[in-house]
């Protein structure tokens, strides 16, 4: 159990690091001066917690439910449909969106704002074009299942029935 949690670990510090610190930090050196409100940096601390709340906890389901990890390379064993996952089919993405968010609120930076949404461009390719077929091709009826009833983007609050749940 202890190693997906362990490669997890090292996945989030390289890929979501670099996306959530190291590329927002070049952009705010090279940036203009704040040119978004002043208020909105009461938003982002919020927004900020929440967004690593999000993502820890759908790293934590990939590692232990799922026995893989968030990368494409391993990712999980088993179609992870539970947590998060129960409301929306791509929590972890909406979780780094959500903290790239709040630090443009927080920096009041445009251009770190410009950054996330180019991001979520890039998110929706690679769930659409790629994860999405892989997916059906590892679990076939179950995702297929899974995906007429979850989501993609926008979480609902009833959550859906857990794979072999009958309500």
């Amino acid at each position: 159990m202890w190693r997906p949690i362990l490669k997890t670990l090292i996945f989030t510090v390289v890929v979501p690091g670099t996306v959530t610190v190291l590329v927002p930090r070049w952009l705010l050196s090279s940036a203009r001066p704040a040119d978004l409100p002043p208020a909105l940096r009461f938003v982002g601390w919020p927004v900020l917690c929440l967004g690593v709340s999000v993502y820890l906890w759908c790293a934590w389901d990939f590692a232990v439910a799922g026995r893989g990890t968030p990368a494409p390379i391993d990712p999980p064993k088993t179609l992870v449909a539970r947590g998060l996952y129960r409301h929306v089919r791509n929590p972890m993405y909406l979780g780094i969106l959500s903290i790239l968010v709040a630090e443009a609120f927080l920096f009041r930076s445009r251009a770190l704002l410009e950054y996330a949404a180019t991001v979520f461009g890039f998110f929706f390719m690679f769930v659409v074009f790629y994860e999405e077929p892989a997916l059906q091709q590892q679990f076939g009826g179950a995702y297929e299942r899974y995906r007429r009833q979850v989501p993609r983007w926008i979480p609902r609050l009833r959550k859906a029935p857990e794979a072999g749940d009958e309500s």
